[in-house]
């Protein structure tokens, strides 16, 4: 996996991970699973570390997807786009595209093969 998508996917996560540590209830839910919400501190400099390492163009429009659909960056399994569910053509998975971000031609959303 492309080094830029594999940040993508990990500053993602971890933004996922800072508001569920941020919003009580969840917080809340969490702590009565016997989970422990330690290290918030670590998480956010985490984050600001990875967006470091970024490309400008791709924490550019990574922001944008986020704001406007939540997600931004989104698997694709059996060639379904799993943010819009569009069919991903096949040709994105050559050998040209490679080591590059893709995104959904339906939704824009940048893609990931898990």
């Amino acid at each position: 996996m492309n080094q830029q998508l594999q940040l993508l996917v990990a500053i993602q996560d971890l933004e996922q991970m800072i508001r569920d540590t941020e919003d009580e209830t969840r917080a809340r839910e969490f702590t009565e699973m016997g989970f422990t919400l330690n290290g918030l501190d670590n998480l956010k400099k985490s984050l600001i570390e990875l967006e470091t390492q970024l490309d400008p163009r791709h924490r550019n429009y990574y922001r944008k997807l986020t704001q406007k659909f939540g997600h931004a960056v989104v698997p694709v399994i059996g060639n379904l786009c799993m943010g819009c569910f569009a069919n991903i053509p096949s040709s994105f998975v050559s050998v040209t595209h490679e080591n590059k971000v893709l995104h959904c031609e339906n939704c824009g959303r940048i893609l990931y093969w898990p």
